[in-house]
This record gives structure tokens, sequence and C-alpha cells, in this order.
């Protein structure tokens, strides 16, 4: 599903990846772990485009990110903050997104809008949410267009422990059918990867398959050479 192969980026001094190569495969969830400043989000941004590699190249379904941008729209991101325009409210914001992404409106999976209850706080402005409702509406608007790939950074920071439990239960429905690439420490979605990816000072130091069955999703390790 996604191939990186070899990509470096750089800024100015900062060398954010170097020479990283990954693959995220239909039907894995794939968990990147390193420290802050690691590389891990640039590596996200790099696969959603927001980022231009110097070097190397990025395949989704083999072709070339570079070259066909229209992949994107197989992709549901749920940033670790979400960043609307404050005067606008959820419904606008949702509205938006449906008419931006029109030639999708028949795949559309509102679960999470109606498990949030959402549409009770539609006339809410986005400069009155809280830091959890912020995330609610993050995540509802990831899976919306019932994507292919989820990219998920820390998705249930500042989230209450119900809300956690929705948000898992939904990951593990969807999982056997989607690449699903996460940032979190949250034990409730850990116990879900079956690939682990650690990333320092912008390098793969780890690879490792992961059994699931452990109770927290990282034990039984077995490492691999992914390349």
């Amino acid at each position: 599903m996604i191939v990186v192969q070899n990509i470096t980026k750089q800024f100015g001094k900062l060398k954010a990846l170097d020479d990283v190569s990954v693959q995220c495969n239909s039907g894995e969830c794939v968990l990147l772990i390193g420290p802050n400043g690691s590389g891990k989000t640039t590596l996200i941004k790099s696969i959603l485009g927001m980022v231009i590699p110097n070097s190397g190249t990025i395949f989704f379904n083999k072709k070339d990110i570079a070259t066909d941008w229209t992949y994107r729209a197989k992709i549901g991101y749920m940033p670790q903050i979400g960043r609307y325009p404050d005067n606008m409210t959820i419904g606008h914001v949702l509205e938006m997104m449906k008419d931006i992404r029109g030639n999708q409106l028949d795949k559309l999976d509102e679960d999470l809008i109606d498990a949030f209850k959402l549409k009770a706080f539609l006339n809410k402005r986005m400069c009155t949410l809280s830091g959890g409702t912020m995330q609610k509406v993050s995540a509802a608007l990831a899976f919306l267009f019932n994507p292919d790939v989820l990219i998920l950074d820390e998705p249930t920071a500042s989230l209450d422990a119900e809300t956690k439990k929705v948000m898992s239960q939904l990951i593990e429905t969807v999982m056997k059918d989607k690449t699903i690439i996460m940032v979190t420490h949250d034990d409730f979605l850990m116990k879900f990867a079956n690939k682990k990816i650690e990333i320092g000072n912008g390098r793969i130091i780890g690879n490792y398959d992961t059994d699931t069955a452990g109770s927290d999703g990282l034990n039984n390790v077995a490492s691999y050479n992914l390349l």
C-alpha cells in the first residue's frame, strides 16, 4: 500500500529524516514510536505530501506520490492538534469537507459523529470547543470518507475513558480492511499494532512484528528486516 524508499529531509542544518525506508501494507496497524523530535511527524507529513523530501521516493499503491496527488483522497488524517477557523461551527467544518471531497459522498462513515453525539453541537463555534471535543471533530473527519488509509497522531489525547473506548472499538472493527499508521502512547490503541517502527534522530532504529495478543500490544516482539 505505502512504500517509503530512502527518503531524506533536511531543514537547514537539521536532518529530520536520514535515508528512511518503511513499508505499510493493507490490513496492518503500524505503530511509530520515538522521542519528540525523532522524525515521526516529518515522516507522516512526507507520506501526506505536506513535506517534500530532498531525496528518495514514496509510493502509494505502486504510484509515485510526487506525480499523482490524487492518492490523498484515500487517506484520513487525524493530527495531534486540529486547527480549524475559529468562526466556523462544527457543522460548517463538516459541510466544508464534504464539499471539498464531493466525489466521495456516497461512502460516508458517520459512525463517530453519532457515537460522539456531535450532531447536538453542530452550531458550536470551533473557538468555543474544549480540547476533547476538538479531538472528536478531528477523529470524525478522519473516518468520515471511509478512507483506505488512516494516519492517526496521538488520537486519544484529551479524550475521556468512554470516548477512548469508542475510538478503540472502531479501530478494531476497521483495521482488517485498512492500513493504519499511529503515533500513540495509549495502551487502549497500542494493543492493536501488528508492526512497530522505532525512529531516532531521523533514522529507523528498529522494525518489529508484534504479537497483538499481548496485554500491551508489544509483547513477544520478533525483529525482522522490512527492506
